[in-house]
């Protein structure tokens, strides 16, 4: 195994190389959505009006759903690390397919809202709607697509888990709970902005 790959603990810090390298890309991923909260709120101070009129075509019932999902799916991610330190694996199958239920979950929940405002006609290409529309498919799909990214390796995990050998590497899913929990971090806070934030 390469050294960047090597989760073995560091020898001065005691910390896992794996999640050393975890929250430096957690460090650089939370810069890429601070530039888009960013502009996010000088456009829309900037264009007050336009930004009004567009959000109250979103569906906030929905991005709630998937707010209580994404919540709930990082509850079940912490309790899959705890049972797999424990050695639970059964315990840890249920609470990780949990997890990817509750990803799949965020996903179909998406796919109906942005099947409905395609259905409406509300997307980037509209004159009064383009710039605030332009923010929502780039803030939420970009966050699907780290969904997807977690979805993946969580997966593997769990069809590893069912073979003879099993998964008996805590640390590897303590560091994607690490980054799953960015992922709803990050939820929480494009919820309000797009769908809370105009009167």
């Amino acid at each position: 195994m390469s050294a960047a790959l090597n989760l073995s603990h560091e020898p001065v810090t005691k910390i896992p190389h794996g999640k050393v390298a975890m929250w430096t890309f957690l460090a650089s991923e939370l810069m890429f959505f601070s530039g888009f909260f960013g502009t996010f709120i000088v456009l829309r101070n900037t264009n007050y009006d336009a930004f009004f009129e567009a959000s109250h075509h979103l569906n906030w019932v929905l991005a709630l759903v998937n707010t209580f999902i994404l919540i709930g799916s990082s509850l079940t991610m912490a309790m899959a690390i705890y049972q797999l330190e424990r050695r639970q694996n059964g315990q840890f199958q249920v609470y990780l397919g949990l997890t990817i239920l509750g990803a799949f979950g965020f996903l179909i929940v998406k796919y109906f809202e942005y099947s409905a405002k395609w259905h409406d006609g509300l997307f980037p290409s509209q004159d009064n709607h383009t710039l605030f529309y332009s923010f929502y498919f780039l803030m939420t799909g970009f966050h699907a697509l780290h969904v997807v990214g977690g979805l993946i390796p969580m997966l593997f995990m769990l069809f590893k888990s069912f073979t003879n050998r099993g998964y008996n590497h805590p640390i590897k899913v303590e560091t994607l709970g690490l980054y799953w929990h960015f992922v709803d971090l990050m939820w929480i806070f494009i919820f309000p902005a797009l769908y809370l934030i105009f009167p």
